[in-house]
């Protein structure tokens, strides 16, 4: 069961760094051999079942209740509970008052599998549930169950999207238990964020909470413990005054949506707080001595660039055409690894960051794009030069230096929580890695329904101009005198915007989602289920979206998708795909794919245009055009 130190929380309250590093010394060994016993048992969702039985007896005895007689029962099980702490006998009381309250609050009593996997969170595990199975109905099980013991708890989020629109849709079963709800998002000061960190539950970006739980360290200054801030929070002083300025209550228990994308995907990403630095006019002529050398030089003569695997290596030639272009640049250019570091950087920003793919350019500035979301990343910069020499190559203004005060990585910060979950569709691929990392292991979640989705198979052209009309052929195929919503998967904001302009051309309508377009999401997705529309996505329209369909769309079919390109990572494919057929829904996917696909290597391209021109049978349904 949940694993927590103690009854009452302690202000600041982490594990401590020392347990990370004894972890990784001493446990690691004990964790792989109780694996092969624990590991499958807390893995398997009959684990769960009887705790299940229990909440479902208890819920009749709650139907017959008045609201009256509601609120005394969830008084008296918090105030239990407060006292007591969590066990068996309370998680059903608990699970079961707030089934009934979703009930009578929204309308949605939650289902049987939604149960199994808040009680899976609650046990300290990934929840795998498919999408469209209600993982933001299934949270408030395990969050609010914890908040009523008295633990404040964090609701993590991939973007403030998703954190707005979960938060505003369960606030109303929260305040029913009594309990008050948080919301960090982009802009907030200081005051403000602690103001909603002090709420019982808080929903919060992963990207927020990693940044105040970084800022709130640099106020600690290496008081790290609990009793050493209890006791500094004693004595008047400016650091007692310091610490009261604190965001954070600690991190007890945290529960993480989409717990793939950030626990692996985005887990060695540095979170870096930087300070403002002086300006250094000598180092920005450095970086623009460096792309005008990088300029100068001679591919496949000077320098190699494996696009595939995005490297960039200099040859020994290379070398002393940097060094005799340097020798009049003064002593900065000395060094030789400063140089070969300074071109090869050059030549990264030159040819590995692209404009509308890996960056955009919004008010002359260099914005990044996260490749995994799609989305825009303005607080984000490269390091060691590499953004000022974008900003060099788009002709921005060099922005100023910086100086790092601290970091953190995601999975440095996530393993701080003494009770750690998570919930995701798409955890297959992951699930050693689940365990080996962060002692979580996976437990799969049956669905409620059984799922509708037809996958129609791939359709292979030989170049992107063919892709595009392959997919304005699929158009007009499925919504043939039908009207079926379609929505359109792309790699890039480059790529949304090339089939925009294709349909534009042809007078088809339709509506676009990309890093421009991010304030205007929530409209764009509101209607992205509507009769006839025509929706082109980036990977935004992956991750937690919820494509509502009217009841003629389901008639006609339901959600029609087009992937159109293939990621490194099949799960964010998947995730597109589960836009789709969500809780039994009707609905279709379909790839349609080019030989010039990003992440297709030389070799496999000869094999594929080989097949492609020999017309040979092939078992994965592969459609030549």
């Amino acid at each position: 069961m949940f694993n927590y130190p103690i009854r009452r929380p302690v202000s600041c309250l982490e594990r401590p760094q020392k347990a990370l590093i004894k972890q990784s010394l001493m446990v690691r060994w004990w964790r792989t051999i109780t694996a092969y016993f624990s590991r499958p048992i807390r893995s398997s969702v009959w684990f769960y079942r009887p705790i299940l039985w229990g909440v479902k007896r208890y819920d009749r005895h709650l139907r017959r209740l008045s609201d009256e007689e509601l609120d005394i029962a969830i008084y008296a099980l918090r105030k239990q509970m407060h006292q007591q702490g969590l066990s068996v006998g309370r998680i059903i009381r608990s699970f079961a008052l707030i089934r009934e309250v979703s009930g009578r609050e929204l309308g949605m009593w939650q289902f049987d599998s939604q149960i199994l996997g808040g009680l899976a969170i609650l046990h300290g595990t990934v929840a795998q549930m498919h999408t469209g199975e209600g993982k933001t109905l299934t949270a408030t099980l395990p969050v609010a169950t914890a908040a009523l013991a008295g633990i404040p708890t964090h609701v993590v989020t991939v973007n403030n999207y998703l954190t707005q629109r979960d938060a505003e849709l369960m606030t109303p079963v929260y305040q029913r238990l009594g309990l008050s709800v948080g919301v960090i998002i982009e802009g907030l000061q200081v005051g403000q964020r602690k103001a909603q960190y002090a709420c019982d539950i808080t929903y919060c970006t992963n990207n927020e909470l990693a940044f105040d739980f970084l800022k709130d360290r640099i106020q600690l200054i290496g008081n790290n413990h609990a009793l050493q801030r209890h006791a500094m929070r004693g004595i008047h002083s400016h650091r007692s005054q310091a610490l009261n300025q604190l965001m954070l209550r600690g991190l007890h228990f945290a529960v993480v949506d989409e717990a793939d994308g950030v626990f692996m995907d985005e887990a060695s990403t540095p979170l870096i707080i930087s300070g403002d630095a002086k300006p250094q006019p000598e180092q920005s002529k450095m970086y623009q001595q460096a792309y005008t050398i990088m300029l100068q030089l001679e591919r496949e003569r000077d320098y190699m660039v494996n696009e595939k695997s995005r490297t960039v290596e200099l040859t020994s030639v290379g070398e002393e055409s940097i060094a005799r272009l340097s020798v009049n640049l003064g002593a900065l250019w000395r060094a030789r690894v400063r140089r070969i570091e300074l071109v090869k950087q050059a030549l990264s920003a030159h040819y590995l960051f692209r404009r509308d793919r890996e960056y955009l350019i919004d008010e002359d500035k260099v914005v990044i794009i996260d490749e995994h979301t799609g989305r825009r990343m303005p607080e984000r910069s490269w390091q060691k030069g590499l953004h000022q020499l974008i900003e060099i190559k788009e002709g921005c203004e060099l922005s100023d230096p910086r100086v790092t005060l601290a970091s953190v990585s995601f999975q440095n910060f996530f393993r701080h929580y003494y009770c750690l979950s998570g919930m995701t569709g798409t955890a297959n691929e992951v699930k050693h890695e689940f365990w080996r990392v962060y002692g979580l292991p996976v437990v799969d979640v049956p669905t409620n329904k059984k799922s509708q989705r037809i996958t129609l198979g791939e359709s292979v052209v030989q170049d992107e101009q063919q892709k595009w009309q392959k997919v304005v052929e699929r158009i007009y195929s499925v919504q043939g005198g039908s009207r079926r919503p379609i929505l359109i998967g792309t790699q890039s904001l480059y790529s949304s915007e090339t089939l925009s302009a294709l349909l534009d051309q042809l007078k088809i309508t339709h509506q676009v989602l990309n890093a421009r377009q991010d304030k205007h999401e929530a409209e764009v997705i509101a209607r992205a289920g509507q009769l006839g529309c025509i929706t082109i996505a980036t990977s935004m329209a992956g991750r937690g979206t919820d494509i509502k369909l009217p009841n003629e769309v389901e008639i006609l079919g339901g959600l029609h998708v087009i992937i159109t390109g293939v990621h490194d990572t099949s799960r964010v494919d998947r995730q597109l795909a589960g836009r789709c057929a969500r809780q039994g829904d009707k609905g279709s996917v379909e790839y349609v794919l080019s030989l010039e696909e990003p992440i297709i290597t030389p070799k496999i391209k000869r094999l594929l245009t080989m097949i492609y021109h020999l017309r040979l049978p092939w078992k994965l349904k592969i459609h030549y055009c």
